[in-house]
């Protein structure tokens, strides 16, 4: 049998210090924790740090996303250097790979990704994971590390999804570690700290949003922190951080794609009717359809919103977003069918 996915994605903050220098003592430590869990799991390593390792070598860096480019080309090699080094030590080779917002959009690009990815895991070799700053499009970045770590995560049907932050888990408003969540809802979202590190781009927003996209899509996600003991091990085991319980989804593997790794492209908003017939897993009709929004063409991907604009579902629409607007009287004119509407 294969072995279980498992995706850890590591922050700027959690692997350099606040210089923005790369913390070798918590590379060394990843490596060694990993080396004891490569033996059960495929692991997807998602490492930020680039950026940071490299600003130091361009003059007067002031974070311009020019400059951002610059510091990500000097800092991978950089990164991937001390990483090699330090599997090296357990005789693991680590691979190295650049990732962009299109290749989860683009099901085929996505699926060599992924027969990419089981080349690597049947040899014995770990991917290491980053965006390609350097030539990502500006418009169609990820927008962190914590999106591509979740889009991994969900195109591979990971068994766990491990997000790594300096604060250890999501704290209450005693500054605990809340050690259980079964649902991320409004409660839970106002423990949250707005504030983002001053290294990385994301912060817990970032981090509960895409934790509930993946626990949506049947992965159990683990917000953890590095400053205890075997970090990682433990937080495999449920024994540290914040364990986020993943929702039954009876979803195939192309409806787990659709649902995470598409570029969505405009919504439509449903009458209650309309939202009544997509939980008894109808097709989307255009008379149950009251506004639509944004430009998209037939084979695209669009948000279904309810009356109060809460996302309910991604669909890929049979026409564009003009024929529909057209045909929002016409009986049985169908927007999407049953089974390429995800429920979210």
């Amino acid at each position: 049998m294969s072995k279980p996915v498992l995706v850890i994605k590591f922050g700027t903050a959690s692997i350099t210090h606040k210089s923005g220098e790369l913390n070798e003592a918590v590379l060394q430590e990843i490596a060694r924790q990993v080396a004891i869990l490569h033996q059960d799991y495929h692991i997807v390593l998602v490492s930020s740090g680039a950026v940071g390792a490299g600003k130091g070598f361009i003059k007067e860096y002031k974070g311009t996303i020019t400059e951002r480019k610059a510091a990500a080309a000097i800092g991978n090699p950089l990164l991937l250097a001390k990483y090699t080094n330090y599997f090296s030590q357990y005789d693991i080779a680590i691979a190295q790979s650049l990732c962009e917002r299109q290749h989860f959009a683009n099901r085929n690009q996505f699926l060599q990704l992924k027969e990419t990815y089981q080349e690597l895991w049947d040899n014995g070799i770990i991917p290491i994971a980053n965006e390609n700053d350097v030539v990502s499009n500006l418009e169609l970045k990820f927008s962190d590390n914590d999106e591509l770590a979740t889009l991994i995560a969900t195109g591979f049907g990971a068994s766990a999804l491990l997000l790594c932050t300096s604060v250890g888990g999501l704290l209450d408003d005693q500054k605990q570690i809340i050690r259980f969540v079964e649902q991320i809802d409004e409660k839970v979202l106002g423990f949250v700290d707005t504030d983002k590190s001053a290294l990385g781009l994301g912060g817990m927003v970032s981090k509960l949003n895409y934790t509930r996209l993946a626990t949506r899509m049947g992965i159990k996600v683990v917000i953890f922190g590095m400053n205890k003991p075997n970090g990682i091990i433990e937080a495999v085991a449920e024994k540290i951080g914040t364990v986020f319980a993943p929702q039954e989804a009876s979803l195939t593997a192309r409806q787990k794609w659709l649902g995470s790794g598409s570029i969505i492209s405009g919504n439509v908003v449903i009458d209650a009717g309309a939202v009544e017939a997509l939980n008894k897993r109808k097709s989307l009709l255009a008379v149950g359809i009251t506004e639509v929004d944004g430009e998209f063409e037939r084979g695209e991907v669009f948000e279904i919103l309810d009356q109060a604009t809460n996302v309910i579902a991604i669909a890929r629409a049979r026409e564009s977003s003009l024929v529909i607007a057209q045909n929002l009287k016409t009986q049985n004119f169908e927007v999407a069918n049953a089974d390429e509407i995800v429920l979210l």
